[in-house]
């Protein structure tokens, strides 16, 4: 397995403290909406967005098991607030706090995900890339991405045990 780097790609851009980023996607993850500060991030043109798997903007340095925790949750009806790093389409990258819901339509089926982004504050920031470093370290030293996964899902949900807590009680007290 090729080792994924612990560092996000390119240089950092700061999202400004009043900018939201907003998407919304269909039920597979393709992005059918975007706002123009979701452009000006991911610094792709609108037109390459819409249409695109919203992994068009993952970065290698964001844990999987985070998204896997993060697809699991909204694709059994609930929101969920999630630290990610995004790159974007020129090598650089950007730190958001996400808040994600599924769009239900009126037989409370999924029909999409809706996802707004805020920039993180700095003190939880600090404890979320130390998280997320040893995350993709445990995810490294497996052969495959499949037994990464397993391990790195497994190490999460140890640490939050330690911890006494859950996902969400652990990303809203931080």
């Amino acid at each position: 397995m090729q080792a994924v780097s612990l560092k996000p790609e390119g240089k950092e851009i700061i999202m400004g403290e009043d900018d939201l980023i907003v998407s919304k996607t269909n039920a597979k993850g393709w992005i059918t909406y975007c706002n123009d500060t979701c452009v000006k991030y991911a610094e792709f043109e609108l037109n390459e967005l819409i249409g695109s798997p919203h992994s068009i903007v993952r970065s290698k340095a964001m844990p999987r098991c985070v998204f896997k925790l993060l697809w699991e949750r909204v694709s059994q009806g609930h929101e969920i607030f999630a630290y990610v790093v995004n790159k974007t389409k020129t090598g650089n990258h950007y730190w958001v706090l996400a808040h994600v819901t599924p769009s239900l339509d009126d037989d409370k089926n999924i029909i999409g995900y809706h996802s707004n982004r805020r920039k993180p504050e700095d003190a939880p920031l600090k404890v979320i890339r130390a998280l997320y470093e040893i995350l993709l370290a445990e995810e490294n030293k497996y052969p495959t991405r499949k037994e990464g996964l397993a391990a790195s899902s497994a190490l999460l949900t140890s640490l939050l045990t330690e911890k006494g807590v859950d996902y969400d009680e652990f990303i809203l007290t931080l």
